[in-house]
């Protein structure tokens, strides 16, 4: 997607001179190249969208299947217990449905949107033609950014909401009982704990869509993109399980991924939540301008 180095004298100037050419064109605004609601069609459209969700759709009632052919739940080890609780109803189900898919497939999925939305581009040819009509490219980037999140939001949406209708089918519906002590809590208060598990993995998942969105406008390969962010979360996860590096490894975007488990006992616990979120957000805002500024300055030939 970049051009060699010795076509960078006279790449920068022509890429911007569409641009500043159409600045005082009749008519011309920059606000209204690329609307999101085209760019959240198009995307809509693409294939790898509808398997996304067709995945996240799905995978509840395959988990479903399992506890029906296994028989009762129980308590494995290294689990903290929710799959002891994960047939007590839909609401301890959607808790269970988190905890295994948030370390890879919610990781894959949120890869997926952020990594090939520019990527995808560059390798159709296409994205030069964007550039030329003229979209600015800061706009490009925040228009395409901004139908990646808001995809990755729904998509990790869909899962919570999928997996509240069949474990409620399966199991009934019965308030949350946390894993560990057999203490049922309130609708209200059960809905809350939820909703903060949720913004919690939303947030942690930021730190994939930003370096998978990095990794987007440095590639024209989408599959280069995602594989890229999905490898280097696992590297994170495999440093985080060596227990030689001590404290260091706080600071790896992966080691607070399951701080939301604190959510799900008698009492709260935000400190780790808190720090998590912290890491997280300070990746995200680094990898996001990183991506921002590569793209800003590099030439654009495909």
């Amino acid at each position: 997607m970049t051009a060699p180095a010795s076509a960078s004298a006279q790449g920068p100037a022509s890429a911007r001179a569409p641009e500043s050419a159409s600045a005082g064109a009749p008519g011309y605004s920059p606000r209204r190249t690329l609307p999101f609601r085209v760019e959240a069609i198009r995307q809509l459209r693409r294939r790898r969208t509808m398997i996304a969700f067709g995945i996240l759709l799905v995978l509840p009632w395959i988990l479903v299947g399992a506890f029906e052919v296994s028989g009762p739940a129980s308590a494995g080890g290294g689990t903290p217990g929710l799959v002891a609780v994960a047939t007590h109803g839909g609401l301890n189900f959607a808790a269970f449905t988190f905890f295994v898919s948030a370390g890879f497939l919610l990781v894959v999925a949120v890869a997926l949107f952020c990594g090939d939305t520019v990527a995808s581009e560059a390798s159709w040819a296409s994205l030069r033609y964007l550039l030329a009509a003229p979209v600015p490219r800061s706009r490009l980037l925040r228009q395409k950014l901004a139908v990646a999140l808001a995809y990755s939001t729904i998509a990790i949406v869909t899962l919570v909401v999928t997996a509240l209708v069949a474990g409620t089918v399966a199991f009934g519906w019965h308030p949350l009982r946390l894993p560990g002590t057999g203490v049922d809590l309130p609708l209200g208060t059960a809905f809350a704990r939820l909703g903060i598990v949720l913004g919690y993995v939303l947030i942690t998942e930021l730190v994939v869509a930003a370096l998978a969105f990095l990794l987007s406008v440095s590639t024209d390969s989408p599959l280069g993109a995602v594989g890229g962010a999905v490898g280097l979360v696992i590297v994170s996860n495999i440093l985080d399980a060596v227990t030689a590096l001590g404290s260091w490894r706080e600071v790896l975007p992966t080691h607070w991924q399951f701080a939301w488990l604190d959510a799900v006992q008698s009492q709260v616990t935000w400190g780790g939540m808190i720090e998590g979120a912290s890491v997280s957000v300070s990746y995200a805002v680094i990898l996001f301008a990183l991506a921002f500024r590569h793209f800003r300055v590099r030439d654009i030939v495909s």
